[in-house]
């Protein structure tokens, strides 16, 4: 096993935390005067770096490990999902941005203040902002824990920690100081970061590979890897599914939460907002499938020798005790120099581009969703702007405990930690998705029938998970009813 870092990889590694504290530097420079300026650039930001910052946004340490593996053991049904998510931005460009730029919003829950009261917007905000700091904190974990192995050959719990650290003041860097803008322009230079070292991995694997371009797709399409539709009804992400739970979903992650709907309410107006969305999933598209194509290269290199031309690869893939993806694996044992420092960069900078965003998402809705209602009279906007990086610093250290809790709890819990953080925000989205449909198609509703439609909708889909009805009940199914719980609730009462 390879490792340990050569002098070439540590001078890559050294040379893109220079680049990252020269550019958070220039960025930091830019003039803030509010929170508003703060957290949406003063509407000023060029469509196309806010496109790229959705795609980094949509991204992460868990995409960067998880597509190559997701091809290496099944297919490329997942590229569905981006299909699915282009549907899904047709109707958020469509439908939800107008509706957000009309109201000037700096948040995305501020429609809710809009269509109901005050009280609404920070009902919706809290639920954001505790799934996003579970499912951000284990995203944050997983990202820490690829670096960890690469870096320290191990995942001791203070290597871990380092890690988390490191992972954190990258994000901190560009955050605190420019805002949203910092954080838009960063997220370009993370995307070409990791798509680069994305593309230097999937030339070098195919050139380790002994045969022709016809021969390795005619034996991919011969073991059925090529499949691109599933028409069953096993779940997953069938044709059925992907059209409605997972569409349900995308409009959730791309339209209602902040997290990634901040970038679009950076842009000049509507019209650009929505090209930005627009052209983000057409950008993503082909960087899912450079991920996915590694994990049927993968799929040669180890289990058809005579292709790849070595014979005796053992694949036990497990690393002190943890169960590791294929890219992992692949990493950790056959990477060789420079692009093993270029790989670890690319795995920072994908943990990076979901980290910063957060942040400042995160701080977004805590400052104007919650904290300026309550506490907002008689103060300046000197006072939000500090409060606003007050915010981001807070929420960068309970992000860092949450991912050491993550860590903590894999170790000595038998529990998916992973699918238990992202259901949390399944949790929020079928209850959001809801109530703004309440809000958007019918002109019924309440302060008290959106807080029991938010409830509703994410007591429908906790009863749903196996551990409390003892079935297995699939992901689409659980949005599905999650969603029609909380319109129905939500709808129950007149204006």
């Amino acid at each position: 096993m390879h490792s340990t870092f050569s002098t070439i990889d540590w001078i890559l590694f050294f040379s893109y935390f220079a680049i990252l504290i020269l550019t958070s530097i220039l960025f930091s420079r830019v003039e803030i005067k509010s929170s508003r300026d703060y957290f949406t650039g003063n509407n000023s930001l060029p469509m196309f770096a806010v496109a790229i910052s959705v795609l980094a946004t949509s991204q992460s340490a868990a995409t960067f490990l998880g597509g190559p593996e997701y091809s290496f053991t099944k297919d490329l049904t997942f590229l569905g999902f981006y299909g699915s998510a282009f549907l899904a931005i047709i109707f958020v460009a469509k439908v939800l941005v107008p509706k957000f730029y009309e109201i000037n919003a700096i948040t995305v829950y501020e429609y809710l203040e809009h269509r109901y009261s005050s009280k609404a917007k920070e009902y919706a905000g809290v639920m954001f902002l505790i799934g996003r700091l579970f499912a951000s904190g284990a995203r944050l974990y997983i990202g820490a824990l690829a670096i960890a192995m690469i870096l320290f050959s191990d995942i001791a719990p203070s290597h871990i920690a380092i890690s988390i650290v490191i992972l954190v003041l990258g994000a901190l860097a560009y955050t605190y100081f420019g805002g949203v803008k910092s954080v838009i322009f960063s997220d370009v230079i993370q995307a070409v970061t990791y798509i680069g070292a994305g593309v230097a991995v999937l030339i070098y694997l195919y050139s380790t590979l002994n045969r022709d371009f016809y021969t390795i797709i005619d034996t991919l399409n011969q073991n059925h890897k090529l499949k691109l539709i599933d028409f069953s009804f096993s779940g997953g992400f069938t044709i059925w599914t992907l059209l409605t739970g997972w569409f349900l979903l995308n409009i959730g992650a791309y339209g209602l939460d902040q997290d990634m709907t901040q970038r679009v309410l950076t842009c000049r107006d509507k019209k650009e907002g929505e090209k930005s969305l627009i052209y983000s999933i057409i950008f993503t598209i082909p960087v899912a499938m450079l991920f996915l194509a590694i994990g049927l290269l993968l799929y040669l290199f180890y289990l058809h020798p005579e292709i790849s031309g070595i014979k005796d690869l053992s694949i036990d893939r497990g690393f002190n005790g943890e169960k590791i993806t294929i890219f992992m694996f692949y990493i950790l044992n056959e990477m060789p120099e420079g692009l093993r420092g270029l790989v670890t960069v690319g795995a920072i900078a994908a943990a990076l581009s979901s980290t910063n965003s957060v942040l400042s998402a995160m701080a977004s809705v805590a400052i104007e969703d919650i904290y300026r209602p309550w506490f907002g009279k008689n103060r300046d906007e000197k006072h939000f702007l500090k409060a606003s990086r007050v915010a981001v610093i807070l929420f960068a250290i309970m992000l860092s405990i949450m991912a050491m809790v993550s860590y903590y709890w894999q170790q000595y819990t038998s529990l998916p930690l992973l699918n238990f953080a992202l259901s949390v925000m399944a949790f929020a989205y079928a209850s959001l998705l809801g109530v703004y449909g309440a809000g958007i198609f019918t002109d019924r509703g309440t302060t008290k029938s959106v807080l029991f439609g938010l409830i509703g909708g994410f007591l429908t889909v906790l009863i749903l998970q196996p551990y409390i009805i003892g079935l297995k009940v699939d992901f689409s199914i659980q949005i599905i009813f999650g969603t029609i719980v909380s319109f129905l609730i939500t709808i129950s009462q007149k204006r």
